[in-house]
């Protein structure tokens, strides 16, 4: 099938402009060039003299190809970092919490405890609620890995203790806030 006329044929000389260099490893750089950029050498030169042109010209914020490849790249490793750096942080807080809720249970953790024990807000907000929870499922929703025996051993101690003023109760389906 042949190609459309859209009458740029017709014009073709009016639009050439014969470019000769003064040698031959010039021509062929430039073809390279070219080639590594994924353009007709046409294309290629159009491109290199109208970014020379519009810098002559001081446009403001005209920035040439090699250079937005350039700052792309300075971007693109800007933000490997930063995604570094908040996957740092994410586990830095991951820790801290951990650490704290380690350090806010130890008084239940320790049998024979005397003195003010502080219980855990997110543990009483969770049964407040309303909806009863297994031991596993509050586990889970405090953030408690179930193989940090002394944190597990804490929780239930604060459970226990809820217990004994009568705030929560143990049924078959778990813990619930009663009071």
């Amino acid at each position: 099938m042949p190609k459309p006329n859209r009458g740029l044929t017709d014009t073709i000389k009016e639009r050439s402009i014969y470019v000769y260099l003064p040698t031959k490893d010039m021509v062929g750089s430039w073809k390279k060039e070219a080639e590594k950029a994924g353009v007709s050498i046409s294309k290629f030169v159009i491109d290199r003299v109208e970014d020379s042109l519009k810098r002559d010209e001081g446009e403001e914020g005209h920035l040439t190809r090699v250079e937005l490849v350039r700052k792309l790249r300075e971007i693109e490793e800007e933000e490997k970092k930063m995604r570094e750096d908040n996957r740092m942080l994410r586990r830095l807080v991951e820790n801290l919490e951990s650490e704290l809720r380690r350090y806010r249970v130890e008084p239940f953790a320790e049998e024979g405890f005397h003195g003010v024990r502080r219980f855990d807000r997110e543990l009483i907000d969770l049964l407040k609620g309303g909806a009863s929870y297994n031991a596993q499922e509050i586990l889970s929703k405090l953030g408690v890995d179930p193989s940090d025996s002394k944190t597990v051993r804490a929780v239930n101690g604060q459970l226990e203790a809820l217990e004994e003023y009568g705030l929560v109760e143990y049924s078959g389906r778990g813990w619930k806030w009663k009071g």
